[in-house]
């Protein structure tokens, strides 16, 4: 038996997960555990990321430590996407990283990214069809799903966190900066030719807006176990009706919300609005939530390749 414990750097939060991988291919997970640190606040046009961001970044990464460094067989994996691999000073960030930890960070490109959710979520969730969406704090990573193949993928450079703070949807939301967001958006993505081919298909949604959806929906449907998404379904009516009930409401009402963090009450718009748009540029009627997607990605390759 090995342990391999994954750490994923994201744009908001960190999260490490320890997974017992047996000799005949299987694995199970043992123990995960996230951090929030919005790494990728206040990086601005510049990509620039910042100090108090940094700091608090590698201190969620030096508190994992112990829940791994006693584990017998032990292999250390780290991983960074969006907010590192859009950053102009990355380097010296993870060269950092590594003097605090001794983790060395692999920076994801795009496509790798996107292709670790395909390969987690699709071979879990078996849907044949569909397109999948992982939300996360700088980026957005799609897939079309065809025949059950990643038949084209693309990751595009915005997320909960940046789109929070270029449309001021923090707080009390105006029309004029949720009709600017709505424009940026649709512009964006009517430049990937393909979606056109996911049209009426059902979205796969990943990442920690979408995870936070699910979580609202079901705690206000009183299911037992909220935490329990994977293969929960919403329709696209539920999915609006829970995104015009965000709006409504200032910041400080938003935290109270049910299911809904009050760390991520101020990017929770945000991150909503590239599922909103999709769901109504690709007339989708339903959502599919996933739990796994890069990380289980990432296992299903590593043992493969074993």
């Amino acid at each position: 038996m090995q342990n391999l414990a994954i750490v994923d750097l994201g744009s908001n939060s960190v999260r490490m997960a320890v997974n017992e991988l047996d000799a005949d291919g299987t694995f199970r997970e043992v123990n995960r555990i996230k951090a929030d640190s919005r790494l990728s606040e206040g990086m601005g046009p510049e990509k620039i990321l910042q100090p108090k961001a940094m700091d608090r970044t590698i201190s969620a990464l030096k508190s994992f430590r112990p829940y791994y460094e006693h584990l017998p067989n032990l292999v250390v994996r780290g991983i960074a996407t969006a907010a590192v691999r859009q950053a102009r000073n990355r380097d010296e960030f993870l060269e950092r990283v590594a003097s605090a930890t001794d983790i060395q960070l692999e920076v994801l490109s795009g496509d790798q990214e996107a292709y670790y959710d395909y390969l987690g979520a699709v071979n879990r969730l078996k849907i044949k069809d569909c397109l999948l969406l992982d939300t996360g704090g700088a980026s957005c990573e799609l897939v079309h799903v065809k025949n059950g193949k990643d038949a084209n993928l693309i990751s595009v450079p915005f997320g909960a966190v940046n789109l929070s703070e270029q449309f001021h949807l923090d707080d009390r939301v105006t029309a004029v900066d949720l009709f600017s967001a709505q424009v940026f958006l649709r512009e964006r993505l009517q430049d990937i030719w393909w979606l056109n081919d996911a049209k009426h298909l059902p979205l796969v949604l990943l990442g920690g807006a979408n995870r936070t959806l699910a979580r609202m929906n079901r705690q206000q449907q009183k299911i037992l176990h909220v935490e329990n998404i994977h293969g929960y379904r919403l329709t696209t009516d539920q999915v609006l009706r829970t995104f015009e009930r965000l709006l409504r409401v200032p910041l400080a009402e938003r935290k109270r919300i049910s299911g809904l963090e009050a760390e991520r009450a101020d990017i929770i718009i945000g991150g909503m609005l590239p599922l909103v748009t999709l769901l109504q540029m690709l007339d989708s009627d339903r959502v599919v939530f996933s739990e796994s997607g890069v990380r289980e990605g990432i296992i299903s390759e590593y043992l493969s390749q074993r």
